[in-house]
């Protein structure tokens, strides 16, 4: 039996949170590898959040396409995704004060849930890292043709590019997790650094004064900012991953809440300023911001510091390995649990004797970032675009985890006997947050293949909710069902 701890308020006494039983063939087999504990920190748990939502990548893809659609709104679509997402953050902290585990959103949503909702809060989450880790994969198709480009002067198949980073990142995930998470935050924090000097340079040449064009919304309507914060929502999902290292990390109760907030907040701030300092700066003589291939080295230019521009498209490029590697992560440990729970086969959930890694489920993360992008790079659809649509159908993944696990907190609360005014309100304005976010995936209706989009991922759900059925027609006996025990 696997027991996660889990803290009861004030006055009552904690009670274990049981993840699942083995089966006695297995358990009479010795002690099975367990994932590594107390290996990770709070400098290690934030490395996971901000690897997963990749700042760099967001600076130099996301907030272009934002720009296309919300123009001199830019700024606005992120200050509203930016509130959505600290609204759900503070949610999610306060489930994680109580609970730690790597199946994350997954087992908060089942705390108070009835159990199909719980398995959609998993296989949700499961598509929106899975989804997540294809985007990247996209991007790094572009980056690494740009820097190849810029250096060396040829480029490579998109299909070449595309098995190197999964291959690096899935390689990197079976290895060791806690190597992987601080590489990742030092690969971004080098990479932010080198950003924000060029965003300072160019705001020390405009001088102390806004700009007006931007602070009066000019030409902006109302529905590119809400389009527009729909694709600003995927540059800041993924802050939650931290919880997904709930075993691994020490002293998680308090580590992981840190790490969400501190995600969340930091990472909106710096795309807010992002936004705007590429919006004021971007030079019209370079043509519009959201089709510039390298936006961050024709900026660079213009901050007087040229030779810095090839470098951030390096680190750029590097940043997407990053993000890959950390949704492979983050992944496969939601996915470990569900083998667990019962919801996907047993073997998934496998720790690796030596590595203290759960690499089955690393393997099996890998083969779907594979096949939800190494068939576009085939069909010669570009790295931008897959970026494009494969960070829209994360999105919906998101969304969904995000508002069951809402949905739940006060539930949650209320078997707790501690449930408040204000939990009720940050729960129902986390729900209000993301229906504002899916309407805005919806109308105006964007065009194909975008618009099949939300249908494709409803079919998914449906498929998983069809297979949990048929799962549970025949689970052996001593599985643990998918609901969590109170």
């Amino acid at each position: 039996m696997i027991w996660l701890g889990s803290c009861s308020p004030a006055g009552h006494s904690p009670e274990p949170l049981i993840v699942s039983t083995p089966p006695p063939t297995e358990a009479a087999k010795g002690p099975a590898p367990e994932l590594h504990h107390n290996v990770l920190g709070l400098f290690d748990s934030v490395a996971q959040s901000v690897s997963t939502m990749a700042p760099t990548a967001s600076a130099v893809m996301t907030i272009p396409l934002v720009f296309g659609s919300a123009g001199n709104g830019t700024w606005v679509s992120y200050l509203l995704a930016t509130g959505c997402t600290l609204i759900v953050a503070l949610c999610i902290a306060r489930f994680a004060k109580d609970s730690s585990s790597p199946g994350s959103l997954y087992v908060y949503a089942t705390s108070s849930l009835p159990p199909f909702l719980g398995s959609a809060a998993a296989w949700a989450l499961l598509m929106a890292y899975v989804a997540s880790g294809a985007s990247v994969v996209g991007g790094f198709m572009h980056y690494g043709n740009v820097v190849l480009g810029e250096f060396l002067g040829f480029t490579l198949p998109t299909l070449v590019l595309a098995l190197v980073v999964l291959a690096i990142a899935t390689w990197v995930a079976y290895r060791d997790v806690k190597v992987s998470a601080r590489l990742m935050l030092y690969i971004e924090l080098g990479s932010v650094l080198m950003i924000s000097t060029v965003f300072a340079l160019i705001l020390w040449q405009h001088g102390l004064h806004v700009d007006v064009s931007q602070f009066t919304l000019k030409d902006v309507h109302p529905s590119g900012v809400r389009l527009g914060l729909v694709l600003a929502m995927f540059s800041l999902v993924g802050f939650e991953s931290a919880t997904t290292l709930g075993e691994e990390v020490r002293n998680p109760l308090k580590t992981i809440p840190k790490a969400i907030i501190l995600s969340a907040l930091c990472s909106g701030v710096f795309f807010m300023m992002a936004a705007y300092t590429e919006v004021l700066a971007f030079p019209a003589s370079a043509g519009p911001l959201d089709q510039s291939e390298a936006p961050l080295s024709v900026l660079a230019t213009v901050a007087g510091v040229r030779r810095l521009g090839p470098v951030i498209d390096i680190c750029a490029l590097i940043t997407m390995l990053a993000c890959t590697l950390a949704c492979a992560t983050a992944a496969s440990r939601v996915l470990l649990l569900m083998g667990r729970r019962g919801l996907v086969p047993l073997r998934l959930s496998g720790i690796h004797a030596r590595n203290g890694t759960p690499h089955v489920a690393v393997l099996a993360t890998g083969a779907a970032m594979f096949v939800l992008s190494v068939p576009f790079a085939l069909g010669k659809v570009s790295g931008e675009t897959l970026y494009d649509w494969m960070g829209s159908l994360s999105t919906y993944g998101f969304i969904a985890a995000y508002a069951l696990v809402a949905v739940a907190l006060p539930i949650y609360l209320r078997r707790r006997q501690s449930l408040t005014a204000a939990s009720v309100v940050l729960s129902s304005l986390a729900v209000a947050a993301m229906i504002l976010v899916l309407a805005g995936t919806l109308y105006p209706v964007p065009e194909a293949p975008k618009n099949w989009l939300p249908y494709l991922f409803l079919a998914y759900i449906l498929g998983a909710a069809g297979w949990n059925s048929w799962q549970a027609r025949r689970a052996p006996a001593g599985l643990v069902p998918a609901q969590a025990a109170d």
